[in-house]
């Protein structure tokens, strides 16, 4: 029998609904995997098996990361790449990551999901594209399993290597059939269509750079035919736009669609350096955008234009990147990075918007949900998933700011959460993990990433 858990004394619930309502004193109640009622102080709150006493909490929808690459946990703050541009970072760290191996693989995966669920995420993409050393997209699954989080796998690939025109080296490349053979497998092994999926995989060739055109075909005619996704890197500064038009001869976003890249079944990483037109076409056709604002500037590659963006009916969400062009993955501080960039790109553009703290949480919640084809979570409502977190707002980082407790969740300093529930299973209470050993994750982590450096 399914138990029944009671959320009261909430001091704001944050529904995330499409009125975006919001409870004071409120209450929610989930059975099983799934919300079942909510409301507020004026209502009667139904008989639970187990109460959880959320006073002083701020409680919302669980955030979903829409972009990340794991594997670069395991690469942070290197020095040699510390302060270059998108195309001389990857240079200098391809012959890093070219030392991966699968314990790598699986150590950098739960750091990194154990790095999100403290920070509010509990459904997260991730972009594994390269595959050295008897690396698979198994290896990250395997270990994701045992975190708990609803997971969106990408079998990333590049197939253009340095001699043939493209960035990575050809040690890293592989061949397109083999790439097409793989992802193949993976769908049919782990794919989970169903609502409340805790897994899903689809196919994300690296960028326009990395791979063939006729890669990118294959891979759009492939997830249409199994109904997956797709998700790939696009017009990510200014390089990415001038490789483009010179190779090409399009623009990043004439490309997508000559290739079969625009649809409601696909998002773009980054997009910083989408026209007025590429805009219109993803608008129309219902293409969806990860919207990187700490890579983004740890990179210089430019503000995007996300108030634009949503002006043009794009599906937009958060994603945190790669913890090597981010060098951290936290949910609440992109959201506040977010809020922050669209401001100082609004005193450089008349025409661009200031998005406001609940904004940026909308983007973090639903907005993910929207760009990962997600009906059933981002929001807190009754047959929505029961995941749930809850931020702790009489903790000395929020005093003073309890005139607007949701606003000060992106207007103060990030946080981690005190409680997480994902599908029903509580993983975080009391801001700590109830079943992970998160110092036993970090040294073997920090083990690893030792000899990745150092080449032993």
């Amino acid at each position: 029998m399914s138990r029944r858990y009671l959320f009261r004394n909430i001091l704001r619930l944050v529904t995330m609904d499409d009125d975006r309502t919001e409870y004071e004193n409120g209450w929610i109640v989930t059975e099983g995997r799934q919300i079942v009622a909510l409301g507020g102080a004026d209502t009667v709150t139904p008989p639970a098996d187990e109460i959880l006493d959320m006073t002083g909490h701020v409680v919302m929808p669980g955030m979903v990361n829409t972009h990340h690459h794991m594997y670069q946990s395991l690469t942070r703050v290197i020095p040699q790449a510390q302060d270059a541009s998108l195309f001389e970072w990857l240079k200098t760290l391809y012959p890093i990551w070219a030392r991966l191996t699968p314990d790598m693989i699986r150590a950098s995966t739960r750091t990194a999901m154990a790095e999100l669920l403290m920070s509010g995420c509990t459904t997260t993409s991730d972009h594994l594209y390269i595959f050295p050393n008897g690396c698979r997209l198994d290896d990250e699954i395997e270990a994701a399993a045992g975190m708990g989080m609803r997971f969106h796998a990408c079998r990333g690939s590049m197939s253009v290597g340095e001699s043939a025109g493209g960035l990575p080296p050809d040690s890293l490349v592989e061949k397109e059939d083999e790439i097409l053979r793989d992802t193949l497998r993976l769908i049919e092994t782990y794919h989970d269509p169903e609502p409340f999926s805790m897994l899903t995989v689809g196919g994300a060739p690296c960028s326009p750079f990395s791979v063939s055109r006729g890669l990118m075909r294959d891979m759009a005619d492939l997830a249409r035919a199994t109904g997956t996704r797709l998700h790939t890197h696009l017009a990510e500064n200014q390089h990415d736009v001038d490789y483009s038009r010179e190779r090409f001869g399009q623009t990043p976003a004439e490309y997508a669609e000559d290739v079969g890249w625009l649809g409601a079944d696909v998002w773009h990483a980054h997009c910083v350096r989408l026209d007025g037109d590429g805009m219109t076409r993803f608008g129309r056709t219902g293409t969806g955008v990860a919207h990187c604002p700490c890579s983004n500037m740890r990179l210089a590659s430019g503000i995007a234009p996300v108030s634009a963006m949503c002006g043009h009916g794009i599906p937009v969400g958060l994603g945190v990147d790669g913890s090597a062009s981010n060098d951290g993955a936290g949910m609440l501080a992109e959201a506040r990075q977010a809020m922050l960039v669209s401001r100082l790109l609004s005193a450089q553009d008349d025409q661009a918007v200031m998005l406001r703290a609940r904004d940026v949480l909308a983007l973090a919640t639903r907005g993910g949900a929207g760009v990962l084809g997600r009906g059933d979570i981002g929001s807190l409502e009754p047959g929505k998933a029961a995941d749930i977190i809850a931020f702790d707002v009489y903790r000395p980082d929020y005093a003073g700011a309890q005139s607007d407790p949701v606003a000060a969740l992106v207007f103060c300093n990030p946080t981690s959460v005190s409680f997480s529930m994902v599908n029903g299973k509580i993983l975080i209470r009391d801001g700590h993990f109830v079943s992970l050993d998160i110092r036993d994750v970090t040294r073997q982590h920090n083990f690893l990433a030792e000899r990745l450096y150092n080449g032993r």
